[in-house]
């Protein structure tokens, strides 16, 4: 597996939603690419970030999740900020 595919599978894999083949491609490709296994965590701690941000909708925003997500997200949803 590359890189480029693993990222592609990303989505999948964090959800557990990936066939058992592929989730075995992507621990065995993570074994071994360190760069792969840090955009994992970043890519996990982002989702985390992302569900504290939306948790109240009439909370504010805690300042250390960064403004350009808080944006990223409101316009996926159909909200502005």
């Amino acid at each position: 597996m590359t890189c480029r595919e693993f990222v592609d599978f990303l989505p999948e894999y964090v959800s557990g939603t990936l066939a058992a083949r592929g989730h075995v491609e992507c621990e065995r490709h993570l074994a071994g690419c360190p760069d792969c296994s840090a955009y994992l965590q970043s890519y996990r701690e982002t989702i985390k970030l992302g569900k504290a941000a939306l948790a109240d909708p009439e909370a504010p925003v805690p300042a250390e999740i960064p403004e350009e997500l808080v944006r990223a997200i409101l316009a996926s949803r159909g909200r502005d900020t």
